[in-house]
This record gives structure tokens, C-alpha cells and sequence, in this order.
């Protein structure tokens, strides 16, 4: 797949989130429970206006944040927290497709960078389009966002 990869300045995004450690090979199951007990939490909250999944890679170990936005800072329970994606200037390439295949945007966007001369600046994250019925039918479709900071 190519990718439009595009540099913007965008502003932080609060969220509700759960932290976890993963291995790649982890993700495919962490992201999913964590975005799942994150939504559990917001239901028996009853959150106002919850927003996408998210998973905001933290550093190469992979410590990351799992979770939902949200449109207003809360307390938490301990184990959800409040947090929030990084603003800045990104460099950002939507995926169209399963996510299994979302590594290619990954290494898109970072060659792009690598390329273009642009430093990363760590932290990088996915924000995940609200499922909807055509995917189940169509899975090229499912959108998924990929934004990495600069520095």
C-alpha cells in the first residue's frame, strides 16, 4: 500500500486509559482488552461522549497506553487513568486495511521522516476508526490513523 504521509501541528487529546507492557507480539491481544475494559469502565461511569480507540506507544520497550478519547479530564479508579496523546508536529499517514498489516504505516511514516529530514521524537501512537458493519464485509476499509511526534 502507499501511503500520503503528511506533517501537522495538532493539539493534545485526553483519554482514558489503561498502561500495559507488550511484546509486538502481544499487541494483537493487549490493545483489544485494554480498549475493552478502558469502554467497561466509561459504561459504568456513564461517561459523557466517549471517542475512538486508541494506542499510544510510549518508547521502544513498548510501554504504552491503551485506551479511549475522551472530551474531559476525570479521577480515574486506580487501574483507568486519565492521560493524553502528545501534541505538536506530527508526521501522520492514515491505514486503510486489516491491522495486522498496520506495521507498514509504521515503517512508512518512518522513512518518510528519515527521508524528509525529520527527527522522531519517541512517542507514537494509532487511533482507531469507530468499527462500522461495511469492515466485517470489506476489511481493506477499516481506517486506522498512525501519528508519530517530531522533535
Amino acid at each position: 500500500m502507499e501511503y500520503q504521509v503528511d506533517v501537522r501541528r495538532v493539539e493534545p487529546q485526553i483519554t482514558a486509559v489503561v498502561r500495559r507492557r507488550a511484546s509486538a507480539q502481544q499487541l494483537a491481544q493487549v490493545v483489544p482488552q485494554g480498549c475493552g475494559e478502558v469502554w467497561t469502565y466509561l459504561r459504568a461511569a456513564r461517561f459523557p461522549h466517549p471517542g475512538r480507540n486508541l494506542a499510544l506507544y510510549l518508547d521502544c520497550a513498548i510501554n504504552l497506553e491503551v485506551g479511549v478519547e475522551v472530551d474531559q479530564a476525570f479521577a480515574g479508579d486506580g487501574r483507568v487513568v486519565c492521560s493524553q496523546t502528545p501534541g505538536g508536529l506530527v508526521a501522520t499517514a492514515a491505514h486503510f486495511g486489516p491491522y495486522d498489516r498496520l506495521g507498514e504505516a509504521h515503517r512508512a511514516v518512518c522513512k518518510w521522516c528519515a527521508d524528509n529530514g525529520h527527527a522522531l521524537a519517541g512517542p507514537n501512537w494509532e487511533v482507531y476508526g469507530h468499527w462500522i458493519d461495511e469492515w466485517n464485509r470489506d476489511p481493506a476499509q477499516i481506517r486506522t490513523d498512525v501519528y508519530y511526534l517530531l522533535q
